[in-house]
């Protein structure tokens, strides 16, 4: 029976219960069905090699961060043949994030509303969780780790709750994602100003530096953005990246815009929008950013990628490589290969 008949038969179950608790079902079931031997079924992609960042992701397609915020499950996300696994967002102390019910599904438009707020029991029990992992252990594949700050850390102090992050994962990542773009954390996106993101960049690449010295290994920095940016803040962004010589960029986070989901149940809900209705928003972010980096600076297209057109789409706008998150949750897993297959040299 193919991955594609699978998932199609199970949504419908998935779908009757509260997203959350689907979410914490799926998973747990994911890494048993990989124990079992059962995600050999899945259908991969075959290799199609790109060199980004300095790193050589196995095929373009990559699975964006936010589906294991703990690195828990890794070896079984992996088992679905994306070409790189990023994992967080994780903050320096455990938080619970904001009260539940916090995921809402919007399934005519094929979008999702989520807040959150960095959910994670914290970058120990993160990094222990990676180190156990075979992917890390073996050497599998790209690992991202992605990382935030604590809610409660004042936002003139964030610098110090990324820098902590920096430190812990280190060692263990392919590359790391500074994610100062979730809508779901207090006045995060205040880093992405001018002044603010060229102190933060500043010390992050300081940091990076004396890290890579002490590690004898360099590991790129990726920043994530958001699509909610006019104009002159990308000019900014991309200039701040330029200048400070960040590795890579994502783009986008999720949107806090309603404009396509107006009439729709839990379009009022606070949080921010994913899927189907963030893929316009991302690729006009993509485009401009691009005219402002060029080749200098690997954007990596995330926001709405629910087909093999959709990731191609990314690409033409600019990116080098592609993530997918809610587009699993309405395709399941046969989107990697799609997408793999759309992206094909």
């Amino acid at each position: 029976m193919s991955d594609t008949l699978l998932y199609a038969l199970a949504r419908p179950l998935l779908f009757t219960l509260d997203p959350e608790t689907a979410h914490n079902l799926t998973l747990p079931a994911l890494r048993r069905a990989n124990a079992l031997g059962v995600t050999r079924l899945v259908s991969k992609p075959r290799p199609d090699p790109r060199t980004v960042m300095g790193i050589t992701f196995p095929n373009p397609v990559g699975l964006a961060a936010g589906l294991d915020k703990d690195g828990a499950y890794i070896d079984g996300l992996a088992a679905l043949g994306f070409g790189s696994i990023e994992v967080g967002t994780v903050t320096p102390r455990p938080q619970a994030g904001n009260p539940k019910p916090r995921i809402f599904r919007l399934p005519s438009a094929r979008g999702i509303i989520n807040r959150m707020g960095f959910n994670n029991g914290g970058v120990d029990a993160f990094v222990a969780n990676v180190q156990a992992s075979r992917f890390y252990q073996e050497k599998q594949g790209v690992l991202g780790l992605n990382i935030g700050k604590n809610a409660d850390t004042p936002i003139e102090r964030a610098a110090e709750d990324y820098l902590h992050c920096l430190r812990k994962v280190y060692p263990y990542a392919s590359y790391v994602t500074v994610n100062i773009s979730s809508p779901n954390t207090k006045n995060l996106r205040q880093l992405q100003g001018a002044s603010e993101l060229d102190a933060l960049l500043a010390q992050l690449k300081g940091e990076q530096s004396r890290l890579a010295d002490e590690h004898g290994r360099y590991v790129p920095l990726a920043l994530k953005i958001a699509p909610d940016v006019d104009a002159d803040q990308l000019r900014d962004i991309g200039a701040a990246l330029l200048r400070h010589g960040i590795d890579g960029v994502i783009a986008t986070n999720t949107t806090l815009s309603r404009r396509d989901v107006e009439n729709h149940r839990h379009a009022n809900q606070q949080g921010g929008l994913s899927g189907a209705p963030v893929f316009d928003l991302s690729n006009i972010v993509i485009r401009a950013l691009y005219k402002e980096v060029g080749d200098a600076v690997p954007i990596i297209g995330v926001g709405g990628i629910l087909s093999g057109r959709d990731a191609k789409a990314k690409v033409q706008a600019g990116a080098q490589l592609v993530q997918l998150y809610s587009g699993l949750i309405y395709r399941g897993p046969a989107l990697v290969r799609e997408c793999a297959d759309a992206l094909r040299h």
